[in-house]
């Protein structure tokens, strides 16, 4: 990934701060029974609004990130650079609880490296929680970001955890949309109106009834 991304993807503008990360974080804290004081790492942080939300639930966070940009956007974390495709981790064996990405790994050309080393720093039993697109839901539209570079689907990233010694591996298929994450019972509507979904809709609602993520969970 290239080190400007923050400034040219994910600028203001085009992606204004929003109370998502706020919901989606407390959401995988309780799905995933996450405890005060657990120690976390964030890789691909970018803006940090993951880090800080964690933080207010009583994480103990660290982030990593290829854009020395990361730095700017929350000081107060301990934010550190690092290209994790050609560089380990910079941290000591079993330093983690969790380590966290959304959006990250379909962003590198060579995700092993990173799963080998996810693995290192984790605790035992400490869990790797990954988020990435859907290849399946997404492929129509996956390249309209440059910088991805590796699609995963249900058996690509399962085999993917299994393949780096994870233990408790599984993948399941997950809407960004906080209201199914209340009412379950909506994925069923969902999945009836996203063959009529314009691709590239402009509605978040109908977007993302239509373009679905992909959540790996797996533990060392």
């Amino acid at each position: 990934m290239n080190n400007n991304y923050l400034s040219v993807v994910y600028d203001s503008k085009s992606h204004p701060y929003n109370n998502y990360p706020q919901k989606l974080c407390a959401y995988l804290y309780q799905v995933f029974k996450f405890k005060k004081g657990m120690k976390m790492l964030e890789v691909g942080c970018g803006r940090g609004e993951f880090l800080e939300n964690f933080h207010k639930l009583g994480l103990n966070v660290f982030g990593l990130d290829i854009s020395p940009e990361a730095k700017s956007f929350k000081e107060e974390f301990n934010i550190k650079i690092c290209d994790v495709e050609n560089e380990r981790l910079p941290f000591d064996d079993n330093t983690f609880d969790i380590v966290y990405s959304k959006s990250f790994i379909e962003h590198l050309y060579y995700p092993e490296r990173y799963l080998r080393e996810a693995h290192r720093v984790l605790k035992p039993n400490g869990l790797l929680l990954t988020l990435v697109p859907d290849w399946e839901s997404n492929y129509k539209i996956y390249f309209d970001d440059f910088t991805h570079r590796t699609p995963f689907t249900f058996i690509s990233l399962k085999d993917a955890y299994l393949m780096h010694d994870f233990k408790r591996v599984n993948v399941f298929k997950f809407r960004q949309l906080p209201i199914v994450w209340k009412y379950p019972f909506l994925n069923s509507f969902c999945k009836l109106i996203s063959p009529l979904v314009p691709i590239r809709s402009k509605n978040k609602f109908m977007r993302w009834s239509k373009e679905l993520m992909l959540i790996g969970v797996g533990y060392k």
